[in-house]
C-alpha cells in the first residue's frame, strides 16, 4: 500500500516540540550537497546517490550486528572509526554481500573511483550498498555513476538523493530539524531508506545524517548512539536484520562556532534534535513498511527490569500472530498476552494489564466485556493506534514501533528476486 510523503504536522511521525523544517534533508545543513544519478542498476529510474560535504567533516556511524555484512559495512567501519570521512556513496539494486574477496574489491574500486571524481582522499569516502544478496556488482555502470555524481551536486537534490536510494520504499524519508547555540542557529538533517527485512539493531536500513556545527568523532559517536538507541533500535517490520544496515553520522562546523561536547553550551540542544531526527526516519520507515495499513506503537511498563521491558515490546512486535491480526482488525489481545508470556520477561497473569489505545481489554485476570471487544474493534481499524501493557513487576518501562502483517508484505518478498 503506497503511503503519502509525511508532512511536519503529523505529530506520529515529526514528534512535536521540535523546530522542523519543512521539506528538510540531509543537505538542509550548511554545506552538504547532494546528486543521484541513473546508472543502470534498476530499470527507469535514478539508482545512485552522492551525499558531500563541501568542507571536511567528521563522521561517526553505526553498523548491522550481523555476522555476515556486506562487502561494504566491511570496508566502512575501519574508515568510520577514523572518524573523518565527509561523503557517501550508495547504490541500489544490488547489496554487495556474500560476494568473497571480488565483491570487496568491487567496493574498495567504487570508493576510489568516487573519491577521485569528487576530489577527496579515499578514505573520507564511505560506499554502500542496498538490494539483493548474493550477486555481483555490475561494476561497469556502478563506475560510470561514480564518476558522474559530483559533477551533479546541488544543495536542492536531497529529496532526488532520498528518492534513489529506495528499494522497495513507496517513498523517500527525510526530516530535518534547527537547534540554536551560543547564539548561532544550526541543522541537523537526514534521508534513509527501509521498508522490509526491518529489525531492532539499527533495522535494515541505510541512513545519512548531517548537521553543519562542529562536533569532534568521539563525541558524536556519543550522540550517535543516544539518538538510534530510541529510534532505529525500536523499530520492526518484519525481525529480519540486514547484512547492510548503516547509520552514518557527518558533522563539518560549516555554520561556525565552537566544537559542541557533552557538557558544554548547546550539547542537549543538538542530541535533542538529532534525537529527533533519528525518530521520526525510523518511524516513516515502519509507516512505509513492506505492505503496510497499520502503525502500531507498542509501550510496556512496571517491568522489573529494563531488559524485560524492551524483551516484552519486542516479542509483541515481531509476532507473526498479532501482526496478522492488526492487519485483519481482529481484536484477539489473546495474542498481546501470550507473546508477554513467550518474552523471557518477568510477568504474572493476575498483575498483567492491557489497553488498545484507550480501551482496556485485560485487567489483572478480568477480561474485556462485549462492549470493551467492540470498541477494541473499532480501535483496530484505525490507521495507527497503540498497544499498552502494563506488567505491574516494577518501574521500567520501553517501546518499539511496528506494523502489520499484510497479504501485499507477502506478495512482496515471495517473487523478490523474480
Amino acid at each position: 500500500m503506497a503511503q503519502s510523503v509525511p508532512s511536519p504536522d503529523d505529530p506520529l511521525i515529526f514528534p512535536p516540540g521540535t523546530d522542523w523544517i519543512a521539506g528538510g534533508g540531509a543537505t538542509s545543513a550548511l554545506g552538504w550537497r547532494a546528486a543521484a544519478y541513473a546508472a543502470g542498476l534498476k530499470a527507469g529510474r535514478d539508482d545512485m546517490a552522492l551525499l558531500f560535504s563541501d568542507v571536511p567533516a567528521t563522521c561517526a556511524a553505526l553498523f548491522t550486528s550481523n555476522r555476515v555484512p556486506a562487502a561494504p559495512v566491511q570496508y566502512d567501519r575501519p574508515l568510520a572509526e577514523k572518524g573523518r570521512c565527509r561523503a557517501a556513496v550508495v547504490n541500489v539494486g544490488c547489496a554487495n554481500a556474500c560476494t568473497g574477496p571480488a565483491g570487496y574489491a568491487d567496493t574498495v574500486e567504487t570508493g576510489r573511483v568516487a573519491a577521485e571524481a569528487a576530489g577527496v582522499a579515499p578514505d573520507e569516502m564511505l560506499v554502500c550498498s542496498t538490494g539483493t544478496i548474493g550477486r555481483r556488482l555490475a561494476m561497469d555502470r556502478l563506475l560510470a555513476g561514480a564518476r558522474a555524481l559530483p559533477a551533479l551536486l546541488s544543495r536542492d537534490a536531497g529529496a532526488a538523493a532520498a528518492r534513489a536510494i529506495m528499494t522497495t520504499d513507496t517513498v523517500p524519508k527525510q526530516a530535518a530539524a534547527r537547534f540554536r547555540a551560543g547564539g548561532r542557529e544550526y541543522a541537523v538533517g537526514g534521508m534513509c531508506k527501509g521498508s522490509g527485512m526491518i529489525c531492532p539493531n539499527l533495522a535494515t536500513t541505510l541512513i545519512f545524517v548531517t548537521t553543519d556545527a562542529a562536533v569532534a568523532a568521539p563525541d558524536l559517536k556519543t550522540a550517535l548512539r543516544e539518538a538510534a538507541s530510541r529510534s532505529f533500535n525500536r523499530i520492526t517490520v518484519d525481525g529480519d536484520q540486514s547484512t547492510n544496515d548503516t547509520f552514518a553520522l557527518f558533522a563539518n562546523g560549516a555554520a561556525g562556532g565552537p566544537p559542541l561536547a557533552p557538557g558544554a553550551e548547546g550539547w542537549d540542544a543538538f542530541v535533542q534534535a538529532l534525537s529527533a531526527v533519528a525518530l521520526s526516519l525510523a518511524r516513516q520507515i515502519v509507516r512505509d513498511g513492506e505492505g503496510a495499513s497499520k502503525f502500531v506503537t507498542v509501550a510496556v511498563e512496571g517491568a522489573a527490569s529494563a531488559a524485560d521491558a524492551l524483551a516484552a515490546c519486542r516479542e509483541i512486535a515481531n509476532s507473526p500472530l498479532f501482526k496478522a491480526a492488526c492487519y485483519g482488525g481482529d481484536p484477539n489481545w489473546g495474542r498481546v498476552i501470550s507473546a508477554v508470556g513467550n518474552s523471557g520477561a518477568a510477568c504474572e497473569e493476575l498483575k498483567t494489564r492491557i489497553w488498545f489505545d484507550d480501551v482496556c481489554v485485560y485487567d489483572r485476570g478480568k477480561i474485556a466485556s462485549d462492549a470493551d471487544n467492540g470498541r477494541l474493534a473499532g480501535v483496530m481499524r484505525r490507521r495507527a493506534f497503540e498497544v499498552r501493557v502494563d506488567l505491574g513487576m516494577g518501574a521500567f518501562s520501553d517501546a518499539v514501533y511496528t506494523s502489520d502483517l499484510s497479504r501485499e508484505y507477502v506478495d512482496i518478498n515471495a517473487d523478490y528476486t523474480t
